[in-house]
This record gives structure tokens, sequence and C-alpha cells, in this order.
């Protein structure tokens, strides 16, 4: 008798056994072949090699990198001595600054785009209204809300400071004991007589040192790079097959927002790649910048890009021709593209509040609610649709997106 209550108990026993197991193996997520791959594209492990920029001969020299890394926190570049490239990409806020409009000399008219793994793209700023990323680097130089500076002032700064650093990369600085100290295509009246006063030969001179100085900031940025997140530990988990990593990676609401990311919520429809952006344009729908004007956006990105002094195609630049291809076919009507803007990767997202092109949404919970409800905004039109999704769902997205915080990599 006692024999068989044994034999019942251990049967019993392996039962339990059997169905705790079960339980285990059916609560881990189970993604299929066509998910994996899509999981392995965002993965950051598929980031690869930066692509080569052919309009910055001086793109990957380490010197120029250095001599841009001190062009990018000297604050002597600027109107009023107090501005430096880190005052709006400050390094400890994922390189934004945390304002809905970023501040200089003045205020601009919007966010400040983080620059980690900004290298990656073939498009600056929200509205893409520069190709590179030396030229991306001028256009705050000389913005009067921003650095508020000009040409010839920078060019005697180069001159003064750092001679030997920028002749080691660039080749010999000419004598600029003649040039005027303040004079640039600028907003302010007297630099912009002075410099009209200069020669032409004069003026491509400067201009030179001044696109000379972009390159070297652009060699320093493309070092900022982002690490992996727990998204990316997670994945790499998945693919080597380590069940007991992939079971504490991420929680139970992180795997159903991402799976939600990657299905219902559409998200990877912009946001995809390992920088979880497809560097493309989109009407979002997004409100007025505190009410103020509606923002056309790639519409005029895409005209002042095709004018731009500095841009691929232009005497500045170092490559040849055919190698613009951005550049050379964009669509000739950018109507189509009234009030969209970038798309802005989502690494490290939950630290690079407030959100979209002007700071108008504070929290990833703001951003979600609009693009559940997908209104048409001030351009009366909108990329996106109307997704239903329920609170909890949305809770589950944000819950994702956070998971996408990873160390941030620069020298």
């Amino acid at each position: 008798m006692k024999a068989k209550i044994f034999a019942i108990v251990l049967i019993v026993g392996a039962l339990g056994a059997i169905g705790v197991l079960s339980f285990v193996m059916l609560s881990q997520p189970q993604w299929t072949d066509e998910e994996i791959d899509t999981l392995k594209s965002l993965w950051i492990g598929s980031l690869g090699q930066l692509p080569p920029d052919p309009s910055n001969a001086y793109a990957d020299n380490p010197a120029a990198a250095e001599l841009g890394q001190q062009l990018f926190f000297d604050t002597r570049f600027s109107g009023n001595g107090q501005v430096s490239c880190a005052t709006c990409h400050q390094p400890d806020l994922a390189f934004t600054d945390g304002r809905a409009q970023s501040k200089g000399i003045g205020e601009t008219r919007r966010s400040a785009p983080s620059l980690v793994g900004l290298s990656y793209s073939p498009w600056y700023f929200w509205d893409g209204r520069k190709d590179s990323q030396w030229a991306q680097a001028l256009g705050p130089m000389e913005d009067a809300n921003e650095h508020g500076g000009n040409r010839t002032q920078y060019a005697h700064l180069i001159s003064e400071n750092y001679r030997e650093a920028y002749e080691a990369v660039f080749g010999a600085l000419p004598d600029l004991t003649s040039f005027p100290a303040s004079a640039g295509p600028v907003a302010d009246a007297e630099a912009s007589d002075a410099w009209r006063e200069l020669s032409f030969e004069d003026r491509e001179t400067v201009s030179r040192i001044y696109a000379n100085m972009g390159k070297a900031i652009a060699a320093y940025q493309r070092h900022i790079q982002p690490g992996a997140s727990r998204f990316d530990e997670y994945v790499q988990a998945l693919l080597e097959g380590d069940k007991e990593k992939v079971k504490i990676a991420l929680s139970t609401d992180e795997v159903a927002g991402l799976r939600l990311f990657m299905g219902k919520g559409s998200c990877t429809q912009c946001h995809n790649g390992p920088m979880l952006a497809n560097n493309d344009f989109h009407s979002t729908g997004t409100p007025l910048s505190n009410g103020v004007f509606a923002d056309r956006g790639r519409t005029d990105g895409m005209l002042e890009v095709i004018e731009d002094e500095f841009n691929c195609l232009s005497k500045y630049s170092d490559a040849d021709p055919e190698a613009c291809v951005e550049l050379r076919f964009l669509p000739p009507n950018g109507s189509e593209f009234l009030g969209a803007f970038k798309t802005p990767t989502l690494r490290n997202v939950a630290e690079t509040a407030p959100y979209m092109h002007a700071g108008q949404m504070a929290t990833l919970e703001e951003v979600m609610d609009h693009y559940n409800e997908a209104p048409a905004g001030p351009h009366s039109h909108t990329d996106l649709f109307e997704l239903n999704l329920t609170d909890q769902e949305l809770a589950q997205l944000v819950a994702y997106m956070k998971t996408l915080s990873g160390p941030v990599f620069a020298p």
C-alpha cells in the first residue's frame, strides 16, 4: 500500500514538473522566422561601418577629428564668446539640450536633434536643408540666434589659436592680416557690408577656411555613436539561442511593447533599421509650435539644400558630381512634403525629451497619444492613421522604447 502511494506521489510530482516546464515555455515569447529577421534588422549589431562622405576628404582623418573636437567645445566661435556646438548638443543629454526650442545667442524655432549616430544619415536638420554633416556644422555658426558670428572672425580665431593643428590637416593658412575682423554673409549689417567690400578671391579664401572648419567638426562627430541597449542585448540573446538571458533581458510588458512596435503599432514603417530611423521625411500632423506658426518643413528644406553654397555639388565639396546622388535626384516638386520632418532616431529616446521638431510634446506618453489619434495637424494632412490602441498597449509601447537607452560613445 505504501509503495502504491509513493508511486502515485512520484507520478503526480512528475506531472507537476512537466506542467511548470510547459508554463515556462509557453510564457516565453515565440518569434517567427520573419519576426526574427525584423528583430535582427533593428539590432545594433546590424549597424555596419560608417558610410563614406565623398564630399569630405577629411571625414576619417584622426587629426581632423581631434581639431574638430576642440572646435566643437570652443565658445569663442560665437558672437558673444559664450556659445559652442556643445551648447545645444550636450554629451550628458545624448547630444541634445533638453529644450523645445534651442537657445544660443537667441532662441531658435526648432529643437536640437541628437547627434548620436547621425553620420548614418544623408540629410541634416529637421527639414534636410543640408546634405552633409560638415555643411550642417556651418549653418549654426552664422545664424544670428545660434552662434551669431561670421567667417572672418572665425578665420582669425583659427589663425591665432589653431594654426598648427589646422595646417597639419588642411595645409598652409593664408596671410589674414589685411582681412577685416568681422565680415561675412550674415544678418549683421556692418559685417555684411564688410563682406561685400572684399574681393571675390578674398571671400573664397575665407569661405574655404570656414568649410574646412565644418569638415573637421564633422570628422569629430562621426565618432559619436550609440552603444548596445537592453533591447540589443535581448536580440543578441535570441540570435545566440541564450534562453536564460532572453527570459531576463526584457520584462513581459517590454516584450509586448516590442511586438506592438513591429506589428499593430506600425512603428517600423518609419523607425526601422539599426538606427531606428528611415532617414526620410513624414508629415505626422504635429501641432503648431507654441501656437505661433505653421512650419513648412521639408518643402522649404528641399529648396534650401539645392541653393546651399556648401552642398555636395559646390566648389567646397570634395565629391565628384556623380557621387552626389541624393542631391542630384531630389524630387522636382517639394509640395508633397509640406509639413514633413525627418524621422529621428529612437535610440536613447527616453533621454531626448521634449519631442517632435519644436518640442511640442513633453513626454513619450504624449507622443503615443498623438500617434494613436492621428490628427491632421496645421497642414490638414498626416501620414499617420488611427491605431486604436488601448491605454495598456500604449504604456507597453513606451515601456519598450525605454529599453532603447544605451551608452553613447564619443572621444
